[in-house]
């Protein structure tokens, strides 16, 4: 009997990576510049508009005025 096509894809991947050598370092790589772009700039360069707003519904009046402009 045939094994389930999840476990058969999940066991293609997971072979695939087992084999890299390079392919993990250039995995470790992307997830490092993902990492950078996402978190760490995100602290650095886009402040949360919202916080200036101590309670719920002045958040989401300030979201519902923006998005209506």
């Amino acid at each position: 009997m045939k094994e389930p096509l999840v476990k058969r894809i999940w066991l293609f991947y997971y072979e695939g990576f087992k084999s890299m050598t390079l392919g993990k370092t250039l995995w470790a790589i992307i997830l490092i510049k993902l990492f950078i772009m996402f978190f760490v700039l995100k602290l650095f360069f886009f402040k949360s508009e919202l916080s200036v707003y101590p309670t719920k519904e002045e958040k989401s009046k300030h979201v519902i005025e923006k998005l209506t402009e």
